[in-house]
């Protein structure tokens, strides 16, 4: 089944549908790379709440995260390789993952160390160095201080440091949405050529690439080996 946290086919109406089939064991996938309270954990919260109202529960299994999953991995290094051989690569490369507040980390979210992770293994397997490739945090809200780098912040000082052109990827998206298309194809984009940068391009979320399909199938393998044979069969 196929769920949205805050759009249609909800959540419900997945589970729904599941249970319509007469589903024993359930995978829960959220389709965020990194884990984080305020996603990963709220689709658990959102799956639990509807389950708390079925009297016969299925079996379930949440994918916390899959932030260093090899697949994952191969198919976002992948998609920025690619843009390279068509359009060249820029001089510098930034990957630019969802802002949280920092208090969260101090409250021992993972997400910030899991980014980290995965931007050093993604720029491992495209053959980068240390001082190859940056990262920094995008969409800060309010007046508490977020995860740093600030990705806008980074771009206006490039700019003005006589940075002439940046490749910015995203790779905490499994898709492009408003926040890659118009934050950081766009906004983002503005920011930079502003402050004096000459070239900017976004590089979009892996999507429906094949090798991102692939690399999601091959995670629900993973996660479904070695489940005890299904009650009521």
């Amino acid at each position: 089944g196929r769920g949205m946290r805050y759009g249609r086919p909800s959540i419900d109406e997945a589970l729904a549908a599941l249970r319509g089939k007469g589903v024993r064991r359930l995978l829960v996938l959220p389709l965020y790379p990194q884990y984080a309270a305020a996603t990963t954990a709220s689709t658990f919260d959102r799956v639990t709440q509807i389950l708390r109202t079925w009297r016969d529960l299925p079996e379930l299994r949440v994918v916390n995260d899959y932030h260093d999953f090899p697949g994952y991995v191969a198919a976002a290094a992948a998609g920025i390789q690619e843009h390279w051989d068509r359009y060249g690569r820029a001089e510098r490369l930034l990957f630019s993952f969802h802002g949280m507040p920092q208090r969260a980390v101090q409250a021992g979210d993972p997400y910030a160390d899991q980014c980290r992770r995965s931007a050093a293994l993604i720029a491992g397997a495209l053959g980068l160095g240390e001082g190859q490739w940056y990262l920094s945090f995008q969409s800060r809200f309010g007046y508490a201080q977020w995860l740093q780098p600030y990705t806008i912040d980074t771009l206006k000082a490039w700019g003005k440091d006589g940075v002439a052109s940046v490749d910015v990827a995203c790779p905490g998206f499994a898709a492009d949405c408003l926040e890659t298309l118009e934050e950081i194809a766009m906004l983002n984009r503005e920011a930079f050529l502003g402050a004096g940068g000459q070239a900017y391009h976004y590089i979009p979320a892996l999507n429906d690439r094949p090798d991102h399909i692939r690399a999601l199938a091959d995670l629900v393998v993973a996660h479904t080996q070695g489940w005890a044979a299904a009650p009521h069969l």
